[in-house]
């Protein structure tokens, strides 16, 4: 036997059908019950507890129980950024499960992806940041003095987040942009205040982040991203 990690276990768990609408489901950064899990899967609910026992054993989801249900929520934001990354690779080969349409096109501009924005207006934010020396490239990517009073002057409160045992900031590889966009403590903090602040919300049963329209001019204006 080889040494070291055993991915072919992580690529058998996610690799399942079933599992792998069920882990998708939970992008959106929402705890769902393995009712909904399974109306996600398109399984029975027996069916879907055995596969959710499976992702829980291999360390891909927490499971809590909270009255009569039970609730199932990604592990990690490590588990996220691993499918958004596998999204990608599916999408560059060509392996897509529908065809493209109108909610495809809403996914593709702006969507939730654990806990922070992603898809082109979040890849554009993380351009902009970098372009504007608010944070520079690195692993992990290093907020300056600049960006640190752009962020407190937004309504955010940084100290807190430095607090956290989570990475300020972190790079995660869009599926549909082929770039990067922000993760970390503070994607999650600029997501959650742009939703406080009215400019955008969350299509219900969806990842896809809606801005309206004089809420997505002045996120542009806000981080000085190119006009739409």
């Amino acid at each position: 036997m080889k040494d070291g990690p055993d991915i072919a276990r992580i690529a058998a768990l996610i690799g399942e059908p079933a599992r792998a609408n069920m882990l998708t489901a939970l992008m959106t950064g929402k705890a769902l019950t393995a009712t909904e899990l399974a109306a996600e899967a398109g399984v029975t609910l027996p069916t879907a507890s055995a596969h959710l026992a499976k992702l829980d054993a291999g360390g891909l989801l927490t499971i809590r129980k909270q009255g009569r249900h039970r609730y199932a929520a990604l592990a990690g934001p490590e588990v996220a950024s691993v499918l958004e990354a596998l999204m990608g690779l599916a999408a560059g080969a060509g392996h897509l499960r529908s065809r493209t349409g109108p909610r495809d096109a809403a996914l593709r501009k702006a969507r939730v992806c654990y806990n922070h924005l992603a898809g082109d207006l979040g890849t554009q934010l993380f351009d902009a940041l970098i372009a504007g020396d608010l944070i520079r490239p690195g692993d992990p990517p290093r907020m300056t003095a600049a960006g640190e009073g752009k962020v407190r002057d937004f309504g955010i409160d940084l100290d807190a987040l430095s607090r956290e045992r989570a990475a300020l900031c972190r790079e995660c590889l869009d599926w549909s942009e082929r770039r990067s966009h922000l993760a970390g403590s503070l994607g999650r903090a600029l997501l959650a205040r742009i939703e406080a602040l009215g400019w955008a919300k969350r299509q219900p049963g969806s990842r896809v982040i809606l801005f309206s329209r004089q809420g997505e001019a002045a996120f542009r204006a806000s981080f000085n991203l190119p006009e739409g």
